[in-house]
């Protein structure tokens, strides 16, 4: 096993610098992140001190790397080393420092490559904000605006803290949904598939059968066949037809005469409006708290705020109270008039405003909102679960009555035959 001399820092942000056994670089890094050190340099030598093979930050980051292009950078990535900036930077660690022994410790190419050159621009001289502005696929306004009010208030700590908390509610805000969504979309998948199969493969053998013994098929069945024999004859056309459908409406609802009207729709559907509301809300209420608790100016703190919405019709709102506050007015007065918030929010809102304290107020509405997301979330799962079985029970059903419907009948027949 090979001998590792290592360099990094220490949970309390000191330098440290020891030699440990391990199999590869990548059980190197692992072994000193369990005990929370965070490597910045290594030699790899052979028992007798031969030097083989030095690691560290690679010079080479921005060479082609197939990997690296395949690779995607997660949400929950960058709350991680959000959070370890955090650490650091309460340690008193430099920025430069901090950026490196995290960027070490990166197995995703991609982010790694990201860090290092944030890493250049800062040792270069750029403020942190602007070296991750260049980055925005990976750090949106948000993180930018905030780090940018940490650096200016001298509270990057807290600062990342912040965002840490706000990225890491974000990610298992969206987790529950889709794990809400996920089997639902499975088991009608594999119903359409299943259903598919037999009406091109299944339907038609016995289909064939039938016509032999000449038998009058029941109405049930006949529909059946006639189905499964359109969708053999005219399936490209059918699958053409949907992908051009898909398409066509995708296009729709992202133009600008769509979107709002899909929004506006989306909004008024039972069930999934009201969750779709909430979201939107406690998102907007999360994202206002945290900007301003960080010192982002209002009127940035909206424009933010407005982009991470995802419905038209309350961005709209956002949009309005953003212009009524640049004029001297009220978040809580166009928020109000707009009736696309609840009276419980913006009486809050107008609470907070009144008594200085807004971003605390943002903050209970959005642990209100959250909470509710929850329970509804909760409550989705429990009714889309039976309801997609009974569905799929249906269909099933359907086609194996419309199949032994017949032949059903033909044992009848040929019993009472031979009964004759």
């Amino acid at each position: 096993m090979p001998l590792y001399h290592y360099k990094g820092l220490n949970s309390k942000g000191k330098q440290t610098t020891g030699v440990v056994d391990a199999d590869n670089p990548r059980d190197l890094k692992e072994q000193l992140r369990r005990d929370g050190v965070f490597i910045s340099e290594y030699v790899e030598t052979t028992r007798g001190g031969e030097k083989r093979k030095v690691g560290g930050e690679k010079q080479g980051s921005e060479d082609f790397d197939l990997g690296s292009l395949l690779t995607r950078i997660s949400i929950m990535e960058v709350a991680e080393i959000t959070r370890q900036l955090s650490t650091l930077a309460r340690a008193g660690i430099p920025v430069v420092e901090a950026i490196a022994a995290i960027s070490e410790q990166l197995e995703n190419k991609k982010l790694k490559a990201v860090m290092s050159r944030v890493k250049r621009d800062v040792s270069e001289g750029a403020s942190l904000a602007s070296a991750l502005r260049e980055h925005p696929k990976v750090f949106g306004d948000l993180y930018v605006n905030m780090v940018h009010a940490g650096e200016s208030s001298g509270n990057l700590d807290v600062v990342f803290d912040r965002l840490a908390d706000f990225t890491e509610s974000q990610v298992r805000l969206r987790a529950k949904l889709m794990g809400a969504l996920m089997y639902p979309i499975i088991m009608a998948g594999l119903g359409m598939v299943i259903v598919s199969l037999m009406m091109l493969f299944v339907v038609p053998k016995i289909s064939e059968m039938f016509d032999e013994m000449g038998a009058e098929l029941p109405l049930i069945t006949r529909i059946l066949i006639g189905s499964s024999n359109f969708a053999q004859t005219f399936w490209p056309l059918i699958l053409l037809g949907g992908i051009v459908g898909v398409g066509a409406f995708a296009r729709w609802r992202r133009s600008e005469d769509g979107k709002p009207k899909w929004d506006r729709f989306v909004l008024r559907v039972p069930v999934f409006g009201p969750l779709i509301r909430m979201l939107n809300i406690a998102r907007f209420a999360r994202t206002l708290s945290t900007l301003l608790a960080s010192g982002v100016p209002i009127l940035s703190a909206m424009t933010i705020c407005r982009s991470v919405l995802t419905n038209n019709v309350l961005g709209d709102a956002v949009d309005e109270a953003r212009e009524a506050v640049k004029e001297g007015q009220s978040i809580a007065d166009p928020l109000k008039r707009s009736g696309q918030f609840p009276a419980m929010v913006t009486h809050m809102v107008a609470v907070g405003e009144k008594s200085g304290e807004l971003e605390g107020m943002l903050g209970n509405v959005a642990d209100s909102y959250e909470i509710q997301v929850d329970s509804k979330i909760t409550q989705l799962t429990s009714v889309m679960e039976p309801v997609v079985i009974v569905i799929m029970g249906i269909s099933v059903a359907f086609l194996v009555f419309a199949i032994l419907m017949p032949m059903m009948q033909m044992n009848e027949v040929i019993a009472n035959g031979g009964a004759g």
